[in-house]
């Protein structure tokens, strides 16, 4: 069963029908603030995708379904991918799509989940979970983590700023999601190279030409506006890296890459780069202390407390 939000205003059914039940998303964190926005709660809620990362496994839904259920989604995906989604009646070869999507999701949750329990790793999942949910939930949308915003000039950051502000307003007066308007990195393009007309805006625009070239007039005034702006200087720790920094942040990088590849996930989800960045700023004073400035969970921490720690002594020391 497919629910069109475009034609059904009131999802109260819907958010009825999940409250007693387990829903199975993949990435999660794609989904559940569109369905906050239509009033639908999920209060019981499994990723496969954020199960597959902790096993190891491909995290595409295509790879996850041909390894673990042989099946294979034979659509155009790429065509489907630039298709307008807005337009009613939906075609039924989109519909068939959506549906081929999600379908079998409840199936590929079991076998990803008894895959969990014989490695031991289940725990580890839940943590995730609990932590990409709270995650989820807190205001983490701002203009300032758009992929790129660091490498921009104060005055193209001010751009970027009022690019995405619009974007953001733009998107909630349309109830679309803002990705679907322009993407993130299109605002950080334009933001480092402005667009002065219509046709340069929707030229650099990529797969969104139609939505942006509607709402054209809005994205230029943002961008004068922008100009106009006071700059936005980059945030900074106000700690200048030295070469034992770099040291230590290379150090525990590669004890890091060595630890994950024994377990076989990949680095980043053990521990993503930018969080020993940030245990390097802090100065640890011991293990504990190194994984708590990293924002590690516990089953991190267990198998990344003692090998961390060295690295990051032996670097200090010799450097």
């Amino acid at each position: 069963m497919l629910v069109d939000s475009h034609l059904i205003q009131d999802l109260s059914a819907l958010d009825d029908f999940l409250s007693e039940r387990t829903a199975v998303l993949h990435a999660l964190e794609n989904d559940l603030v569109p369905l906050d926005n239509a009033n639908v709660s999920v209060p019981h809620v499994h990723d496969t995708a954020m199960a597959a990362s902790v096993l190891g496994i491909p995290i595409g839904l295509d790879p996850l379904l041909q390894e673990l259920l042989d099946v294979s989604l034979t659509a155009d995906k790429s065509r489907f991918q630039r298709a307008d989604w807005e337009q009613r009646p939906l075609p039924r070869d989109m519909a068939v799509y959506a549906a081929g999507d999600v379908v079998h999701l409840p199936e590929l949750w079991r076998r990803i989940e008894q895959r969990l329990r014989d490695a031991g790793r289940y725990e580890w999942y839940e943590q995730e979970l609990a932590y990409v949910i709270e995650r989820t939930w807190q205001d983490t949308r701002a203009w300032e983590r758009t992929k790129g915003a660091s490498r921009l000039s104060p005055g193209q950051r001010a751009v970027l700023k009022h690019l995405w502000e619009r974007r953001e307003e733009l998107a909630r007066l349309h109830d679309i999601a803002p990705q679907r308007l322009t993407r993130d990195d299109t605002l950080a393009a334009w933001a480092s190279e402005p667009p002065t007309d219509v046709d340069q805006l929707v030229k650099r625009a990529g797969r969104r030409r139609t939505m942006v070239r509607q709402h054209a007039d809005e994205l230029l005034d943002a961008i004068d506006a922008g100009r106009d702006a006071e700059p936005e200087a980059r945030e900074t720790s106000g700690r200048r890296w030295s070469d034992e920094d770099r040291a230590a942040y290379d150090a525990m990088r590669r004890a890091r890459a060595r630890r994950a590849e024994e377990i076989g996930v990949d680095a980043g989800v053990l521990c993503p780069s930018k969080n020993l960045w940030n245990a390097v700023a802090g100065d640890p004073r011991t293990p504990q202390e190194l994984c708590d400035l990293a924002g590690l969970r516990p089953w991190q921490t267990e198998l990344l407390a003692d090998v961390l720690w060295e690295a990051y002594q032996q670097a200090v020391e010799v450097s």
